[in-house]
């Protein structure tokens, strides 16, 4: 019922394993299958707004709870994590559960016209695999995380008590027996919805990212042998000039289509790129205190802190990646050998029409690519360094008021 990606010869595309566990487990975010029935659409809408509901419930008692030790800063701090990413994840989990159709339209032209596989080119494939694998270990420190929280039951059975999974306050008896049970698996459902999400569009963007990058590799590739191409092509030099336009056009096209596919990512993307990195300082700061403060009690925000802090320096690097990859094209078409053609080619009125297509060329695509968040901030390391640093100061302000 979920949908499968494909490549564009209806092979289904092998997912890496963090994106195949975020497929399964967040019905919110990933959407249905084109052939599903009136029933399933019905159902997954149906799922979407009563998780929805229970997101509230949770916002509302997680917020309870810090109201309650609001006078406490340990206390309170112990319970400002989970409050932190519940409302980081309802606003991207269901901005995206509102936006499925355009991101299975996204994957699909990404699997169809800009996924490199291993047959296209077995080096570049690997590099891939390799600058993923940061975000992919990552994701078992977020896996770490959720489990350290599955054995708050256990340690109910041990000490005979009933406590949820994450600090709460509720305004009714939640202990009763036919509360706590569908109270505690809503906190289970929460944590995986959370989890996956956590882990899962982290991969997402980053297969987007650097497979798009792969694309910008082979088309600077295309551009420095462009010229030699063209002068063993073309024996009779008096077309030169005109086949080497030719066959530049070409390249701008697929460089457009690149820009183009870009800019649909950035749409779908930004708002939540916005809101995750917006609140990784609070969140930074507000694990790093519970792990400094009491490191033998707190191995949960320990793995969960190590896992955000990663998470956001995989980000930042696959995004400098990119960036720094598409800032060399301009060069690259300045560099793609029109010297060349413009000394074999006796044909001046070519040969200035060329020269003026290489400098639009260099012109058009002298800004690079990154994605942003809202305009208000790009996926970079720059970006990263500096919330990690907003983060340690609110650290050490909170250390001094402790």
């Amino acid at each position: 019922m979920r949908y499968i990606p494909k490549q564009k010869d209806g092979s289904v595309v092998p997912l890496p394993w963090p994106v195949a566990i975020y497929r399964r487990w967040n019905h919110l975010a990933w959407p249905l299958e084109d052939d599903a029935t009136r029933n399933d659409i019905w159902l997954d809408r149906l799922g979407i707004f009563v998780g929805f509901l229970i997101f509230c419930l949770h916002n509302e008692v997680d917020f309870h709870y810090l109201l309650a030790y609001r006078h406490d800063i340990d206390k309170m701090l112990e319970g400002m994590p989970t409050y932190l990413i519940l409302v980081e994840m309802q606003i991207r989990c269901f901005h995206l559960a509102l936006n499925k159709q355009s991101f299975k339209q996204l994957l699909k032209q990404f699997y169809a016209n800009f996924y490199v596989t291993p047959l296209m080119d077995s080096a570049l494939y690997e590099d891939i695999q390799r600058q993923m694998q940061p975000t992919r270990f990552n994701s078992l420190n977020y896996l770490a995380a959720l489990l350290n929280f599955g054995f708050v039951p256990v340690l109910n059975i041990i000490y005979n008590r009933r406590e949820m999974l994450y600090k709460q306050v509720y305004l009714f008896d939640n202990t009763v027996w036919y509360f706590y049970y569908p109270l505690i698996a809503c906190n289970y459902w929460v944590g995986i919805v959370i989890d996956s999400m956590l882990f899962g569009e982290l991969n997402v963007l980053g297969e987007f990212m650097m497979h798009l990058n792969a694309r910008y590799i082979i088309l600077s590739r295309d551009l420095e042998s462009l010229a030699a191409r063209c002068i063993t092509k073309n024996k009779q030099r008096q077309h030169l000039a005109y086949e080497f336009k030719l066959e530049l056009k070409q390249l701008l096209r697929r460089h457009f289509e690149l820009t183009a596919f870009v800019a649909s990512i950035e749409k779908e993307f930004s708002l939540r790129i916005f809101f995750s990195f917006s609140f990784s300082t609070g969140l930074l700061c507000a694990l790093g205190f519970k792990a400094y403060t009491n490191p033998l009690g707190s191995l949960v925000y320990i793995f969960w802190f190590a896992a955000k802090f990663f998470e956001l320096l995989a980000f930042g690097m696959l995004g400098s990646t990119l960036q720094k990859t598409t800032d060399n094209l301009s060069t690259m078409y300045y560099s793609c050998g029109w010297e060349q053609i413009m000394y074999h080619s006796p044909n001046e009125q070519e040969n200035v029409l060329m020269m003026k297509l290489v400098k639009q060329a260099v012109q058009i695509n002298a800004t690079p690519v990154s994605l942003s968040g809202l305009n208000y901030f790009h996926v970079t390391l720059e970006a990263v360094v500096t919330i990690i640093q907003g983060a340690f100061s609110y650290f050490a302000f909170l250390k001094s008021m402790r």
